[in-house]
C-alpha cells in the first residue's frame, strides 16, 4: 500500500500479458505511468509482452509457449512450473508493494507475500462468467480459471476494483473488500480528434456504428450484428465497424457466417492503440452488446471523444455509460430501437439547425 510515510516505493506490477490489443493491459500501462510520475520505481512482470514498457518503467518478461493454445494451458496450470515460480518470487524480495492483475500472477504475489511479508494488492478487473462462453471446453476452462483466481486472491492485503460492480462481485466470491478506482481515460481521447482518414479508408457512410474490443463470445458481437441487421431496414446505408483481435476461431467463423458477406459489416481486425481516437471520431454511435463488463474502457473512451453509447444495462455500465442509453440485456430489438431513436434525434436536431 502506498502511504504518506513512504512516498517513494519499489512497486512490482504483475500482469499475464502486456499487449496493445488487451484493454486490461492498457490499464496496466496507464497505471505504471501514473506510479512512475508519482516518483516510484516501477517494474512490470509479465509472461508475454507485445508492447514496450513506458519510459522509465522496467519490464521483466518471464516467458511462456508461443502457440495461443498452449499459452492458455500454461496460464491455467502455471502452478506446476515450480522452478519459474521460485525464480520470480525471489526477484520480488526487495519490493515494497506487489500489485497483481490477474491469475496466474496472483500465485507469485501470494507466495511473495507469505515468504517476504510484502504487501499484496489485488487489482480487480474481473472475470467474465463461464456460462457466456460457447463450448463445453471453454466453459470448463473459465470455471477452473475462476476457481484458481479465488484461491490465490483470498488473503490479499488490499484490493482495488475498477468498478463498484466488481467490488461487490469480489466480496461475494472471496470475502475480500477494497476500494474502487475507475479507469483513467487517456488525454488523447477528446472530441477534437478528426476521423476523416478512417471514413475514407473504409468508405464509411452515415450512420456508422463502432465496436472496439476482443472478438470473444462474452462480448456479444453476434447480438450486435443481429441488432444491426434490424436497424439497416430504416438506415440501409449504415455501416458497422468491428475493431478487435480475433481470439476464438470458432466464434469468429460464426460471426462471418452471421454477417453473410454484407459489405456494410466491416471486420477491421486489430488496430494500433495510437489509431483508436480516430476510429472513435469516425463513428456516429458507439455500440457494444457485451454480456459482461467489469468497466468497458472503449465505451468510456468513445464518450470522451464525444460519442453516445448504446449498451445493455448490466455489469458496470450504469457506472460508466453517461451519454447514450442502456437497454434490456440480450434484447436485440430494443437495442436496435435505441440506436435508431438516437439517430432520429440527431437527424432532427441537424435539420432544425439548417432551417
Amino acid at each position: 500500500m502506498i502511504t504518506e510515510e513512504k512516498k517513494h516505493q519499489k512497486i512490482a506490477i504483475l500482469t499475464p500479458t502486456f499487449s496493445y490489443f488487451s484493454g486490461p493491459d492498457r490499464v496496466v500501462k496507464t497505471q505504471a505511468e501514473q506510479l512512475r510520475d508519482q516518483g516510484h520505481t516501477v517494474t512490470i512482470f509479465t509472461l508475454k509482452a507485445e508492447m514496450p514498457a513506458p519510459k522509465g518503467v522496467n519490464l521483466v518478461i518471464m516467458g511462456m509457449p508461443r502457440s495461443p493454445f498452449w499459452q492458455r494451458i500454461y496460464r491455467l496450470f502455471f502452478f506446476t512450473d515450480i522452478f519459474k515460480i521460485q525464480k520470480y518470487v525471489q526477484q520480488l524480495k526487495n519490493f515494497d508493494l506487489i500489485i497483481s492483475h490477474m491469475y496466474p500472477m496472483t500465485i507469485l504475489a501470494k507466495k511473495a507475500q507469505k515468504k517476504y511479508q510484502i504487501h499484496y494488492q489485488y487489482y480487480n478487473m474481473g472475470i467474465a462468467y463461464p456460462r457466456l462462453f460457447e463450448t463445453f471446453l471453454e466453459r470448463t476452462y473459465m470455471r477452473l480459471f475462476l476457481c484458481l483466481t479465488k484461491k490465490t486472491v483470498q488473503g490479499a492485503d488490499s484490493a482495488v476494483s475498477i468498478s463498484d460492480f466488481l467490488r461487490k462481485e469480489l466480496i461475494a466470491e472471496t470475502e475480500v473488500d477494497g476500494t474502487v478506482e475507475l479507469c483513467t481515460i487517456d488525454k488523447r481521447f477528446t472530441p477534437n480528434v478528426r476521423g476523416e482518414s478512417i471514413k475514407k479508408k473504409y468508405n464509411l457512410d452515415y450512420p456508422t456504428l463502432l465496436y472496439v474490443g476482443r472478438i470473444s463470445p462474452h462480448k456479444g458481437i453476434h447480438l450486435l450484428i443481429r441488432a444491426f441487421k434490424i436497424m439497416v431496414e430504416q438506415y440501409p446505408q449504415a455501416r458497422l465497424l468491428i475493431v478487435g483481435k480475433h481470439t476464438f476461431e470458432d466464434y469468429s467463423a460464426k460471426l462471418k457466417t452471421l454477417a453473410d458477406n454484407d459489405s456494410r459489416i466491416i471486420f477491421a481486425g486489430f488496430v494500433a492503440d495510437d489509431d483508436l481516437p480516430a476510429y472513435y471520431a469516425a463513428c456516429d454511435v458507439y455500440t457494444t452488446a457485451t454480456l459482461w463488463e467489469g468497466f468497458n474502457l472503449p465505451a468510456a473512451e468513445a464518450q470522451a471523444c464525444g460519442k453516445p453509447v448504446i449498451a445493455f444495462n448490466l455489469g458496470s455500465h450504469p457506472e460508466v455509460v453517461k451519454k447514450g442509453k442502456l437497454v434490456e440485456p440480450e434484447n436485440v430489438e430494443k437495442f436496435a430501437e435505441a440506436v435508431m431513436e438516437l439517430l432520429n434525434k440527431k437527424d432532427s436536431a441537424y435539420f432544425s439547425f439548417l432551417k
